[in-house]
């Protein structure tokens, strides 16, 4: 199979983001090799799924996530946003998320945070991957090269890579100085040139976030190693098959 699929925060297309009913429902697609995430901490620095600095799009709650302890999130409803099927639905913590995909899937986490927004994030999720020895499953993302210049500080091993929405041309010596081995982009930006010179440096590259058929198509025929990061991987099976 070429051209993996990322399920992008979970099936989330059907299930509400970062929930476990969206990585549950991922995980039954056979298909689907990888997800990504998004991770945040709350008051008392329990790391967690979601995405938005603030709660009330994807949560009943409302105001910044980061003024929540653990015990107050895990009261909000983060499913009846999106469908009364999934009315009560919780958020999760990213010990249960990797206890879920542990052996089953592969990880692109994304650290979510604003400069000093989260201290210490990057203690707590390189903890959480290890305890479990997931070291080979996880990719840590940031759009910030110093959260990535972080990871790599406190761990060499940990496989690092960058977000961006765009194709600098010093792309490649960023990645390199950064020591990533993966590059997370927005899928318009991505070029032959651009996918040559990563790929034989031995970066993987994700393209984000393909949702239709022709794109997935195109992207894919761009080059075989190209994750296909997407809210819907019944789309991407239906381009790829």
């Amino acid at each position: 199979m070429h051209n993996l699929c990322v399920a992008h925060r979970g099936f989330s297309s059907r299930a509400p983001e970062n929930t476990m009913a969206a990585i549950s429902l991922a995980m039954k697609q056979s298909y689907v090799q990888w997800v990504e995430v998004d991770v945040q901490l709350s008051k008392d620095g329990v790391p967690f799924l979601i995405h938005d600095y603030k709660l009330n799009r994807t949560t009943s709650g409302r105001g910044l996530v980061k003024d929540k302890t653990w015990a107050e999130l895990r009261t909000l409803d983060a499913g009846s946003w999106k469908s009364k099927e999934y009315k009560g639905e919780r958020l999760i913590s990213l010990d249960e998320f990797l206890d879920t995909i542990c052996g089953r899937l592969r990880a692109n986490i994304e650290i979510k945070t604003q400069g000093d927004m989260y201290p210490g994030i990057e203690e707590k999720v390189i903890s959480a991957v290890k305890r479990r020895q997931m070291q080979n499953d996880v990719v840590l993302t940031c759009f910030d090269p110093l959260i990535l210049a972080r990871v790599k500080e406190i761990s060499r091993d940990i496989q690092t890579g960058l977000i961006i929405e765009g194709n600098p041309s010093d792309l490649l010596l960023r990645l390199q100085l950064l020591r990533c081995s993966f590059l997370s982009i927005n899928y318009r930006y991505l070029t032959a040139d651009l996918i040559t010179q990563v790929t034989n440096y031995g970066i993987t590259i994700m393209a984000w976030t393909l949702d239709n058929i022709g794109a997935i198509k195109s992207i894919a025929a761009m080059h075989k190693g190209i994750l296909i990061c997407t809210n819907k991987p019944d789309i991407w099976y239906q381009a790829m098959f």
